[in-house]
């Protein structure tokens, strides 16, 4: 009976072993580093400045409110050297002319969406290179203009971007910078002839060449963004400043708005996992 006893604790002893070490192969997959997502969110103000040739010949300048939402996240592709970018920004404008009698209220939504190839040059150092997709919508609204008050905008880009990102120390306090460039390359974008009112777009069907491709050549835009992490206990702040450069040219309508922002926030890192002495995770895993 005793022998019996013994071999069905030790056969259950190995059984054990067994389904833990099944267990723990399936539950270390998942913590793979596609599973680890870097997410933040701004909020900021500056300066703006608008000029749109379809409803004013003057440029109006005044304050910009923004919100910006971004997740980072590692793939699987390449090794797992390809990471994930989603970066939302909307913003709010109320400025003025030149001679304070007049004023607009403008709005953009724009959304990125793309990979970047991750160059490791050492542990704390690393290059980012990728194509990001480029949605935008928003508006221009002029206070006093009556027969056009406002102008729609619309387009979508394919976007170069390059980011590098630096992990360091100032004696025993870790931050982060960061410096990101999105160069729109072609798309398309929405535009009425100069003169042409939206009535006779949507209403009269007159909307053969609202639709337009964009390069280079006529939309030479730019997107930076220079940001510093700082943790502060258990949490980590992102000071950032955001350059919003905008200025298509497309069916003889001059437009651009320029914003100039200073964003504050806080980033919060998903699933991730430190050792007793509270290292962080490793570079070849890490996503920012």
């Amino acid at each position: 009976m005793k022998k019996n006893i013994r071999f069905i604790i030790y056969l259950s002893g190995i059984l054990l072993l067994y389904c833990s070490n099944t267990i723990a192969q399936p539950f270390s997959d998942s913590l793979s580093a596609n599973r680890y997502i870097t997410r933040a969110t701004l909020f900021g103000m500056g300066y703006t400045n608008v000029f749109d040739t379809y409803l004013s010949p003057q440029e109006y300048k005044g304050v910009d409110f923004r919100i910006l939402n971004e997740t980072m996240r590692m793939t699987n592709l390449c090794g797992g050297r390809v990471s994930i970018q989603s970066l939302f920004q909307a913003d709010i404008g109320y400025t003025h002319n030149r001679t304070n009698n007049n004023n607009t209220f403008s709005g953009l939504v724009n959304w990125n969406y793309g990979l970047h190839y991750q160059f490791r040059l050492t542990n704390n150092f690393k290059l980012l290179a990728g194509a990001l997709g480029d949605i935008n919508a928003g508006f221009v609204y002029n206070l006093r203009n009556t027969n056009n008050p406002a102008s729609a905008r619309g387009y979508i880009n394919l976007d170069a971007s390059v980011m590098a990102i630096w992990h360091l120390r100032i004696k025993r306090y870790p931050i982060v910078l960061r410096y990101q460039v999105n160069l729109p390359v072609m798309g398309v974008m929405f535009s009425p002839e100069k003169g042409q009112s939206y009535y006779e777009i949507f209403t009269l069907g007159n909307s053969s060449k609202v639709i337009q491709f964009t390069s280079l050549h006529n939309q030479p835009s730019l997107r930076q963004m220079l940001s510093v992490d700082l943790p502060i206990r258990y949490a980590k702040m992102r000071v950032s400043y955001v350059a919003d450069l905008q200025q298509p040219h497309v069916n003889d309508i001059k437009t651009h708005t320029y914003s100039h922002v200073f964003m504050m926030g806080f980033v919060k890192d998903m699933y991730l996992v430190r050792n007793k002495k509270g290292t962080p995770l490793p570079a070849a895993v890490r996503a920012y």
